[in-house]
């Protein structure tokens, strides 16, 4: 196995760190989850990847979240039967070939482009107001 199919909106499953975890001292995630891969950027040292949580939990109102349709839920491997919603305004961050935490899986599904995309530009122009848990330092 690789980590080749780790890209952009396929969904792995990946032991999350929630950040309220992560301040109460916590440094490992408290169950595996289905987490989307934001972005893989290419790094002499392991290509640094981000991962959105998707949970089950409908956030607040006032955080960064959408949620997923039932066609996309199909195609991510998600259970179509459950409400689902995707975190944007966290995230866990961490490095190919150097992660505690990441296995050289197959994804299990992934979001179409036209579902995921716009999520991503999105995140990517508020990017400096969300919260990142760096899962390898």
């Amino acid at each position: 196995m690789s980590y080749e199919g780790v890209q952009t909106a396929c969904v792995i499953r990946y032991p999350y760190l929630w950040n309220r975890e992560a301040q109460r001292g916590e440094t490992e995630g408290r169950k595996e989850r289905p987490v989307a891969v934001g972005v893989r950027l290419p790094r002499p040292d392991g290509d640094l990847v981000i991962f959105f949580p998707i949970t089950t939990k409908q956030p607040e109102a006032s955080r960064f979240a959408a949620e997923i349709p039932a066609i996309e839920k199909r195609r991510a491997g998600l259970d179509p039967d459950l409400r689902l919603w995707i975190v944007l305004d966290e995230f866990n961050s961490d490095v190919i070939g150097r992660s505690f935490y990441l296995e050289p899986e197959p994804p299990i599904g992934h979001f179409s482009k036209a579902f995921f995309l716009p999520l991503l530009r999105s995140f990517i122009t508020q990017r400096k107001k969300f919260v990142e848990v760096n899962r390898f330092r």
